[in-house]
């Protein structure tokens, strides 16, 4: 009879929980971040307050490249990736924020749950992840939610709704080859070169709206950046300790917050349709990554 190995069991434990623990940090920091933007992007152009946002950015990503009290020049041996990555991130942003100024919060945060959801299936489909036939019906029924949460009636769905809509398979592609680039370089590394290109990716379209900020608008665009900064690191954490799929359910932690920042912030009572909607994908999103990550124990499990 053949027993499981107790310290590689223990090793797998520690840092699946490592990694959900990071992804938690992440979701606080994004979801405090979503407010901080709403109230900065008053006033600025949705084209150039992202630009703003990942500029100041890069500034911030450098301490964290200091080791033993040297700065570490960034190299990378995938620049091709960092490239077609910085320019997918900065189209998802770009739609992201056209939604954060038309939409209310929850409703915001509730749509994003779908990036998930494609992040799961693209890790399945591409990083050679398990494959499972039913999460075709879990697909179905996240869109059931996002049906819930749009509740289209025959008025024309707002622009925003329909960004947020767009930039989710986007974001989940930039989500997945962080997942490939974590194998080989670390999270403050592949946040720098994010940044660097994203910005680069930005700057043309804002030039093309760019009218000059006040000092506040720079100061509050200055925290995002941070909380921002601070989020990214803890998410690439959190992919190179653990699986995508496993760390994909705390995600939804971010609906509850957001939503209090909305209403604590601006008012916002998010309604029930957007409430539900939001449970149901982050349902459908829980059961298929929870149990992926028991098939995967079991894969890992001597026999």
């Amino acid at each position: 009879m053949s027993l499981p190995d107790p310290p590689h069991a223990a090793r797998l434990s520690s840092d699946t929980i490592a990694g959900l623990i990071w992804m938690a940090l992440s979701g606080t920091s994004f979801a405090i971040m979503t407010g901080v933007a709403r109230h900065a992007a008053v006033g600025l152009d949705p084209l150039q307050a992202p630009f703003l946002r990942y500029s100041m950015g890069i500034a911030f990503v450098l301490p964290f490249l200091f080791r033993r009290g040297r700065f570490i020049v960034p190299r990378t041996r995938q620049l091709g990736r960092h490239l077609v990555r910085g320019a997918i991130h900065a189209m998802g942003t770009l739609l992201w924020f056209v939604a954060l100024v038309r939409i209310p919060l929850a409703d915001v945060q509730a749509l994003s749950f779908l990036s998930p959801v494609f992040v799961v299936l693209g890790a399945m489909m591409f990083l050679g992840e398990a494959r499972d036939p039913r999460r075709i019906a879990v697909v179905l029924v996240a869109f059931a939610g996002t049906i819930v949460i749009l509740r289209p009636t025959g008025q024309a769905i707002d622009l925003g709704a329909v960004a947020l809509l767009v930039s989710a398979p986007i974001f989940a592609v930039s989500e997945l080859m962080d997942k490939s680039i974590t194998r080989t370089e670390s999270g403050p590394n592949v946040v720098f070169f994010q940044a660097i290109i994203v910005t680069l990716a930005l700057l043309p379209v804002a030039l093309y709206v760019w009218k000059p900020p006040t000092a506040a608008q720079v100061g509050w665009m200055a925290v995002v950046a941070i909380l921002a900064t601070l989020g990214h690191i803890a998410w690439m954490r959190a992919l190179i300790v653990a699986d995508v799929s496993v760390t994909q359910p705390v995600k939804f932690l971010q609906l509850p917050l957001v939503a209090a920042v909305g209403l604590a912030a601006f008012g916002e009572v998010p309604d029930i349709f957007t409430l539900l909607g939001g449970a149901i994908i982050f349902a459908s999103a829980t059961y298929v990554a929870s149990r992926e990550a028991r098939h995967a124990g079991r894969a890992r499990t001597p026999t």
